[in-house]
């Protein structure tokens, strides 16, 4: 559709025409997870929010390279340049290397991502893999004069960067406010100011994560490791850079500024941030310990869940509220969601069994134009859900004989729904999948069934050749004394 799509640019507070820099195609990056526990539900907000960007892009027509990086190095406790890396203090503690706690938890996350339905980013980079990347980043900066190296680290002097662009342009922050407001660190005598950050610091004797590099044997600051990831792979200049409220400032604040001092210019067009979810008013995060994780939720494992919540539900629940306004938890929101999902899915059921007349009385042309208008309008998934549900009532208008509808519009209204729901909100019927699953159990078993009596009759081959299909088909059986096991592989 020849629409303008607008996004909220959190640099200049306002929502802009989307001009992409290349016509026709779309460089996205998104902040990943910092892989040392299990995704909880906050991790699911930015998740979703860029994935339901990301289906969208494609859907009208735009080829996407979709950058979400893994944060596997270098974000020490706190968010702060001191202290131990939240990796390596991990496995201390499950006296563990650390890459098999990146292992672990980022197997996790991709886990809880393909039930949320969240799309595989196009690329999927780790900040141990690109230190190179980092160290040529720490060295530009010192060739323009905005770093120094203390001790064997190195920081970015922003008083520096300040004199020559304005630090603090898109968080909004004013470089005399924080220092005033900040109070002096232990450790933080190896810096020239407070505001300033580490770019490279110098690994401590304990510290087991550490790379050679010219100044010291060390590891990247945690800031450096997306403008390295996404200008790497997305180029100088791209077009949009998502992430978290919560990673404004520092993180992207000093993610710009690094793009300024090594290229002399901004590397992003468009800053997307998605809010937070609140749980009692207050963010969820682990540093806090309020936090559920999204297995939990999918299990009902938890002392403040009155039920299990499964993937969609949880889906369908953070594409009710816009992506830039906070979204609190609670049982009662999520059991609205379920309720208001089963309504959509079972209008979807009705709209499949109508049949054409030879003419309309429905305007569904009036109600494509409303959902692209809210998509079109900064990625307003509320707005487009609520157009759904007054859909919902032309379909059941329609089942009832009140309405008609000829054959056109019939296949365009399936294509709206089937578009919108599945493709773009990207929202599953799970009772559906589930009703599919028993099917394929049964059928599974009733091969095996046969297998166990080609067996007994000895006919080897028959029981091979069930065997070895089945494995083809990514099953693992495992035979025991008195029948069969078996599970699907992924």
């Amino acid at each position: 559709m020849e629409q303008q799509l607008f996004i909220y640019n959190t640099l200049s507070k306002t929502k802009e025409v989307f001009t992409p820099i290349t016509p026709g195609f779309v460089g996205l990056y998104v902040c990943g997870p910092t892989v040392y526990g299990h995704a909880h539900l906050g991790h699911s907000r930015p998740a979703i929010t860029f994935d339901l960007v990301f289906r969208y892009l494609k859907h009208i027509g735009y080829k996407v390279r979709y950058v979400r990086n893994i944060t596997d190095v270098g974000h020490l406790v706190a968010d702060a340049d001191e202290g131990e890396d939240k990796i390596g203090k991990k496995a201390k503690l499950d006296k563990l290397e650390p890459m098999e706690v990146v292992q672990t938890y980022t197997n996790s996350y991709r886990h809880d991502m393909e039930k949320l339905n969240v799309l595989k980013p196009s690329i999927e980079p780790t900040a141990t893999g690109h230190i190179i990347e980092q160290i040529e980043i720490v060295k530009k900066v010192l060739a323009k004069g905005y770093g120094y190296e203390s001790n064997g680290s190195i920081y970015f002097d922003v008083a520096k960067y300040n004199e020559d662009y304005k630090y603090g342009k898109l968080s909004g922050r004013k470089l005399e406010d924080l220092l005033s407001n900040t109070r002096i660190l232990d450790g933080q005598d190896e810096k020239h100011s407070s505001a300033d950050f580490a770019i490279w610091k110098k690994a401590q004797p304990e510290h087991i994560m550490r790379w050679p590099s010219p100044w010291s044997d060390g590891f990247p600051g945690w800031h450096t490791e997306c403008i390295a990831m996404s200008t790497k792979y997305l180029g100088e200049r791209f077009d949009i850079h998502g992430g978290g409220m919560d990673l404004l400032f520092p993180h992207h604040e000093a993610e710009v500024a690094q793009s300024c001092a090594t290229l002399g210019h901004e590397s992003v067009n468009y800053w997307m941030h998605n809010n937070m979810v609140t749980i009692d008013g207050q963010k969820m995060g682990k540093s806090l310990g309020n936090f559920i994780t999204l297995d939990q939720f999918f299990k009902g494992e938890h002392p403040l869940l009155q039920q299990a919540y499964s993937p969609m539900i949880i889906r369908f629940f953070m594409l009710q509220a816009h992506y830039r306004s906070t979204l609190d938890f609670s049982n009662e929101a999520l059991q609205a969601a379920q309720k208001g999902m089963e309504r959509l899915f079972k209008s979807i059921e009705v709209l499949d069994s109508l049949s054409a007349s030879t003419e309309s009385t429905v305007d569904i042309a009036s109600l494509k134009a409303k959902c692209y208008d809210a998509m079109n309008d900064d990625f307003n998934s509320p707005i487009v859900i609520a157009n759904l549900f007054d859909g919902v009532r032309i379909i059941n208008s329609l089942n009832d004989g009140n309405e008609k509808i000829n054959a056109a519009d019939l296949v365009e209204l399936k294509k709206l729904y089937y578009d919108f729901v599945f493709d773009i909100l990207g929202l599953q019927d799970e009772q559906a999948a589930e009703g599919n699953n028993e099917v394929l159990s049964d059928v599974v078993d009733l091969l095996l069934n046969l297998r166990m009596e080609a067996k007994a009759n000895k006919d080897w081959a028959m029981s091979d050749k069930i065997r070895n299909e089945l494995t083809a088909f990514g099953f693992e059986i495992k035979d025991k004394k008195d029948g069969f096991d078996w599970e699907l592989k992924k």
